[in-house]
């Protein structure tokens, strides 16, 4: 289990879905999230067989944030131009965070 930080505030607890099989399960089966998912290696996800709705974030290479959204369950997001990792966490935890576009994330191990 990792950190989320901006700007050295802790955000939430994050965990880091590296692996292709991480990568392809992602939060699917929870019934939501406390934190927040690190997907590396994504410039789009899907909310195919999720139980809520998503926020996500989708990060350059230096963590970022070049685009945010809400994604509805059984939907798809068009490749990001620019984006190598993408941060899913539950709807309205962006907002409560006050993350935007342009904000520099940080991962703490």
């Amino acid at each position: 289990m990792a950190w989320l930080l901006r700007d050295g505030e802790v955000l939430a607890s994050l965990a880091i879905a590296s692996s292709r099989r991480d990568r392809r399960r992602g939060l699917l089966g929870q019934d939501g999230c406390d934190g927040a998912l690190l997907i590396e290696r994504a410039r789009s996800v899907h909310s195919f067989g999720m139980r809520f709705p998503l926020d996500v974030a989708f990060l350059d290479e230096e963590h970022r944030v070049v685009r945010t959204l809400r994604l509805a369950p059984n939907r798809l997001t068009l490749p990001v131009r620019g984006a190598r990792h993408a941060l899913e966490a539950e709807a309205g935890r962006f907002a409560h965070w006050g993350l935007v576009v342009g904000d520099e994330l940080e991962i703490d191990p």
